[in-house]
């Protein structure tokens, strides 16, 4: 706080000055300003400064004049302010040279600064605790106003965030005002509104505590941190809501009042007023109930009395937002408005009985049956509207396909309306019956159209698509309060109907048999492909021995080779078969791989590069990007012998940056170092410099049937009666490799016969593979024999970068994200995926499983995606093709240095340019280049609440924003980055929530009690930090007993205290699969030991990763579960007895060790341990000098090897070279272990023949 607090224990010394004086001298003072501006030979102060001092002196006044009848603790934020105008004056008059002075002493300046500067505020009167009479109570009120109308000039920085909340706030207390002044008037009769009348008063006290309260926020100069902003934010929005909970009712009173008792009075003054308060009523109103459904969240506990509560909520909020008054006659409208604002006022009474009497089993009865006549009241409600208030436009249903895909429409609707069904989201309660029946037809009206009843019934078809679609746009209306009140009573009900009498039509029309195959089924069961399928290289030899001589031979200086041809040629095929040839790794000291495509960023990419060369594997962090990264490169390269591949690049400034580092190093200390390029421009070759570019050949006959048939059969031959189809089909392929492995995917998912062959074949005969446009023709049939559910799961993959490598586990968490899919479908679409061979799967060394796109199928899927409107991409470089009329499902926004800080609040998010059709977004994404951009609390996210799926990647929210998200009840992933420390309340709204991952900053551990308890669906939580309670409360915490995550599967970095109050923790988490964790004592904690958390709770647990306070050193004494696969610990002691408990674990496949204590000392005896299907060991920053082991018996099935910072360890075990399956040792940061690592390496060579063992020694930089 600032000066007010400072001297608030000063006041009792000094003489008190009465608030009417010191009024009276600010009119003196504001007189003075005004004759002062008039007076031309005046030098007149700084005019803004001269308009600020106004505005404070003028909202002093208005506090005095409050303080006169309100005094609960009102001195010390009077001071405040009185200080704040003291300063001002002074600075302002003083500095305008001594004429000013000595004008000055004749006027009221002096007299001001005096009596502030010793002013305790006095007052002879104060009514705040007795009842006031009429008329002083309207001067209160008037008061107020003032206070209020100043509040946010004075304290913008506070009000601002809560703006709109702030003016309902102002709107409902100046009609409460109004009302009162025609009680004073005469125009009510007291008798009419006696018993309201002190609700009036406290409602004054209320907001007069209020004003107060934000006078004593004094924002301090020297600290402005955001975080303290965001915290005084959230701070005053509690307060205003607060506020309205409790003033908002006085106004539903006073509408009952006007409604009933005084419905029958003439007087024109109140009936103007009665006309005013029903036309600002729905503002209001909509406020008040989203706070109230907030508030039961927050409060009140889940029974059916609530949920009643909650639909009918939701139902008035519908009408509040969407009110169609061009269909409502002006005058009906006040009669709606006044039965609407009735039933709130019913919603609020029954609110406040069930908060108070939630205990009181006779009460709670009573309320159960309010709250079911309240719902038969919404549907009396309904009835009126639809046959006495509403009146649909005559084309107001008529609404026609506007995509291309109807199969592909079809599978999303379907999948939509089947998460609707599912949702607990109180809005979809409105219209659960609608939408399953909508769900039901459809599908058993889809199930008639194959491929080719959609072409012998075109028209039928689209008419099955338009309403559809209609029923799509209606649905999405209503849950959205997008205009949703015509299509809830009029429109939708209409819609079912006309879809009833679709699907009679298609039953009477088209005969279903059992060879018409729903659409969702693929055209055999799906084998799955083996990954090495996805790699097979055929031809090529001539030109792969070609590059290898130019590579390991010729000049010493850096030579360039260039490989150009068409898309989809083999290009990136045939520089990958030399990159990893044996002679060619032999001869290389350095080797690194960048696929370029059209990234803009060259910092980036030489990032990546220099990754590579110091053998780092991680892909890149915007983050981690080195500034001086051109010279580093430069440096790791200078005097070794390098090759680079530069995969397919498109310009040459690229080329020029990338190679610059390179060009720097003098060509003696080259030593014969190469760059391979690729590219489809052969003028990006030349200006290469390269001496003889490979322009790459098509495939000759005999090569493209070779490839083909190894794609169908594999190791085995084509059966003679498919061989002359099969070459055939191979010739019209033209030699292009990329469109022999589209085609070979079709085929080999069809039944080996010759007709089905030879229809591919006529497919093909029209093709001529002279541009980029008839290869997408190739790839179309490859999509068109994909089954229905997979295809949107393959066009999403289109959002990504070209050169994305996507984990197969990674496709569950983006595929259930967006809705495509269940989790227990995941490995069904992964198999026909890879058998489709539109993704080239590859498994790397001891990383997962993973696949790209080929540029020209991503290509495809994005046109697909932009034409079918599923999503778009806007970025500096890439504008949005969406036309303004019809936004898409999905929006990826890219924030770059380009961007204008202007735009960051863009059209989605800002109200002011709010595009109408934002609201039917079901996914956005934005990220940005610069890390913890700041959004703007102009921006908003409420509008948005079909979102599924929300990710704002290092955009940092405001809490106002933050608020907001729990509005969007659909959702089903949020990653989100914030400064605060606790979940907000309202993200127990988020009920079909399953992937929750956030990025809290500043090091803060988010805790997640109570809100993660109401989030029932969550699966996946990821977090830097999390605790289920405060980590800086020393008390135990007792967790209600039915607080569980019956479906949680996975935690990420969950803190935990190591005390006994969590030793049964993980029996609320039943379901964990993936859990990370860390043990943290607090700093005086008492506790002699850890007492860690019981994990063989956890039954299903396949990854573990356990870390805990770097100096404790403790032993887990518990079990491990048996299910456990992956397992990590570190900083414990590492016992015979915890290692034999490992060593039994029978599904253990990967251990890491990681600054661990052996308990023997320096020696580490494991000769009587097995770790039988251990498959991978690795150790970092271990603490000892000798292992005794025998590696084939106690890792008899061990393939990878990896050691770090083991600095006191002699050598790696002989041992190690006997196990037959070790395929790779790794020793990092142990120059001692180099010797013996190699000395493995030869010794298996010897033994075997073979040079099947790789071995890794990374250095230091």
């Amino acid at each position: 706080m600032g000066r007010g607090r400072e001297n608030k224990g000063k006041t009792h010394k000094l003489s008190k000055v009465s608030s009417a004086l010191l009024r009276e001298d600010i009119v003196n003072l504001l007189d003075f300003i005004e004759r002062l501006k008039n007076e031309e030979d005046q030098i007149v102060p700084d005019t803004d400064q001269i308009e600020k001092l106004k505005l404070e002196l003028t909202f002093l006044s208005a506090c005095l004049q409050l303080c006169y009848y309100i005094s609960d603790g009102s001195n010390a934020e009077m001071s405040c302010i009185s200080y704040e105008v003291h300063d001002l004056v002074q600075s302002l008059f003083h500095q305008s040279g001594d004429d000013m002075l000595v004008k000055l002493t004749d006027h009221v300046v002096p007299c001001l600064l005096e009596n502030i500067k010793s002013s305790a505020i006095s007052d002879d009167h104060s009514e705040s605790s007795a009842t006031m009479t009429e008329a002083q109570l309207v001067e209160l009120l008037d008061a107020l106003l003032v206070n209020l109308h100043y509040l946010p000039k004075v304290r913008a920085k506070l009000i601002l965030p809560s703006m709109t909340q702030y003016e309902v706030l102002q709107n409902v207390f100046g009609k409460l005002r109004d009302f009162l002044g025609l009680k004073v008037n005469g125009c009510i009769e007291h008798k009419a509104i006696e018993y309201v009348l002190p609700q009036f008063q406290l409602m004054a006290e209320r907001v007069g505590h209020f004003c107060f309260v934000l006078l004593s926020y004094q924002l301090d100069k020297s600290d402005e941190t955001d975080k303290k902003h965001e915290y005084e934010d959230s701070q005053v929005n509690s307060m205003i809501i607060h506020l309205l909970l409790k003033i908002i009712p006085v106004s539903l009173e006073v509408m009952h009042i006007c409604s009933t008792t005084l419905e029958a009075s003439k007087s024109a003054e109140l009936g103007c007023y009665i006309k005013k308060l029903l036309e600002a009523s729905a503002d209001i109103h909509r406020e008040h109930l989203i706070h109230l459904q907030q508030h039961m969240v927050n409060a009140i506990p889940r029974s059916t009395s609530a949920s009643n509560i909650h639909v009918a909520i939701e139902f008035l909020l519908l009408f509040l937002t969407d009110m169609p008054k061009d269909f409502i006659q002006y005058e009906k409208l006040f009669v709606l408005l006044a039965h609407v604002g009735a039933l709130i006022r019913e919603v609020s009474i029954l609110i406040r009985n069930l908060e108070e009497n939630s205990t009181d089993e006779e009460n709670v009865n009573k309320i159960c049956c309010a709250s079911q006549d309240l719902l038969d009241n919404i549907e009396l409600l309904k009835d009126d509207l639809r046959h006495v208030f509403l009146k649909a436009p005559a084309d107001s249903s008529h609404r026609c396909f506007p995509m291309s895909d109807g199969p592909l429409f079809m599978t999303l609707l379907l999948r939509n309306l089947n998460d609707f069904l599912k949702s607990n989201a109180y809005s979809v309660a409105l219209i659960r019956e609608e939408i399953s029946r909508v769900k039901e037809d459809l599908e058993h009206i889809r199930s008639f159209f194959g491929n080719v009843e959609q072409e012998l019934h075109r028209d039928l078809w689209t008419r099955v698509l338009d309403v559809a679609y209609q029923a799509e746009h209606a649905i999405n209306s209503v849950l959205a309060r997008d205009r949703g009140l015509l299509q809830l009573i009029l429109l939708l009900p209409d819609t079912v109907e006309k879809i009833k009498l679709v699907k009679k039509e298609v039953q009477e029309k088209i005969s279903k048999t059992a060879s018409i195959i729903f659409a969702n089924s693929p055209n055999k069961p799906v084998e799955k492909k083996s990954s090495t399928t996805s790699k097979i290289i055929v031809g090529f030899e001539e030109e792969t021995e070609w590059i290898i001589r130019k590579l390991t031979g010729g000049p010493s200086e850096v030579d360039v080779i260039s490989i150009v041809g068409l898309p989809g040629l083999g290009k990136t095929t045939l520089a990958y078969r030399v990159y990893n040839d044996k002679s060619v790794v032999d001869h290389f000291d350095v080797r690194a791989w960048c696929t370029i495509d059209q990234e803009r960023n060259e910092k980036k990419l030489l990032q990546r590069i220099f990754n590579e060369v110091i053998g780092l594997k991680e892909r890149v962090s915007e983050d981690n990007i080195d500034n001086n990264v051109a010279d580093d490169l430069r440096k790791q390269l200078f005097g070794k012998r390098y090759l680079i591949v530069l995969d397919d690049l498109w310009d040459t400034a690229t080329w020029d940056e990338l190679t610059r580092p390179l060009y720097a190093i003098p060509s003696e200390f080259q030593k014969g170092s190469r760059v391979i390029l690729t590219s489809r421009k052969k003028e990006v070759a030349k200006h290469a410099k390269c001496s003889d570019p490979l322009d790459l050949r098509l495939l000759r006959p005999k090569e493209s049937w070779e490839l083909l048939e190894k794609r169908v059969f594999g190791e085995e031959h084509c059966p003679d009666e498919l061989k002359d189809v099969g070459e055939k089909i191979a010739e019209k392929c033209y030699g292009l490799p990329l469109v022999l492995n589209l085609i070979s995917g079709i085929i080999s998912r069809k039944e080996k016969k010759e007709a089905l062959w030879l229809e591919v074949l006529n497919n093909l005969s029209s093709f001529i593979f002279k541009d980029e446009e008839e290869v997408m023709k190739v790839i179309q049939l490859s999509y068109g024999q994909l089954s229905d559910h997979l295809k949107p799961c393959l066009i999403y993959l289109a959002s990504y970068p070209k050169d994305e490598y996507f984990a197969i586990s990674y496709l569950e968490y983006l595929w259930s994200a967006e809705g495509l899919m269940e989790q227990s479908e995941v490995k069904v679409y992964v198999d026909e995926l890879i058998s489709s061979s539109l993704v080239v799967v590859s498994n790397e060394r001891g990383a997962h499983p993973h696949f790209q796109i080929h540029d020209l199928v991503h290509d495809f899927f994005l046109r697909k995606a932009r034409k079918e409107k599923l999503f778009d991409l806007i970025s500096p470089s890439a504008p949005s093709s969406s036309s303004s009329d019809l936004m898409p499902r999905g929006m990826t926004v890219h924030y770059d240095q380009h961007f204008p800080h202007s735009d960051v609040n863009f059209f989605l998010l800002n109200a002011e340019k709010e595009n109408p059709y934002a609201k039917r977004l079901l996914s956005l994404t934005a990220y940005t280049n610069t890390r913890g951009l700041y959004l703007s609390y102009k921006c908003h996210l409420r509008h948005l609440r079909l979102l599924k799926r929300l990710e704002l990647l290092d955009i940092i929210l405001p809490y106002s924003l933050l608020n907001e998200i729990g509005t969007l009840v659909h959702l089903k992933c949020l990653n989100i980055m914030t400064e605060v420390e606790f979940l907000p309340p309202s993200f127990s709204n988020l009920c079909n929530l399953e992937t929750l991952v956030v990025g809290n900053l500043n090091g803060s551990c988010m805790v997640l009690s109570p809100v993660i308890w109401s989030l029932t669906k969550l699966r996946n939580v990821r977090m830097k930090c999390c605790s289920l309670f405060d980590p800086y409360i020393k008390e135990p915490t007792v967790l209600d007993e039915d607080s569980k995550q019956e479906n949680l599967t996975i935690l990420f970095h969950l803190q935990l205290r190591g005390l006994k109050d969590t030793e049964d923790i993980f029996n609320r988490f039943p379901k964990l699969q993936i859990l990370k964790f860390k043990i943290k004592q607090l700093l005086d904690c008492s506790e002699e030991k850890i007492c860690f958390p019981r994990l063989d709770v956890l039954n299903e647990l396949k990854k573990l990763t356990l870390h805990v306070s770097w100096d404790s050193f403790s032993e887990y004494t518990h079990g491990f579960p048996l299910s456990l696969k992956k397992m990590e610990l570190t900083w414990l002691t590492l016992t015979s007895d915890s290692l034999s408990r490992m060593a039994r674990l029978p599904n253990l496949q990967k251990l890491c060790l990681g600054h661990c204590i052996i308990q023997e000392g320096k020696e580490w005896n494991m000769e009587e341990l097995t770790f039988q299907n251990l498959r991978s060991l690795k150790l970092y920053g271990l603490s000892f000098s000798e292992w005794q082991v025998i590696a084939d018996e106690s890792f008899p099935v061990l393939e990878v090897l990896e050691l770090k910072d083991c600095t006191e360890l002699i050598e790696i075990p002989d041992s190690f070279g006997d196990i037959a399956s070790l395929k790779f040792i790794s020793v990092w940061g142990s120059p001692q272990l180099e010797e013996s690592a190699f000395k493995i390496k030869e010794s298996v060579e010897q033994t075997t023949g073979e040079d099947k063992l790789e071995v890794f020694y990374y250095r230091r930089f």
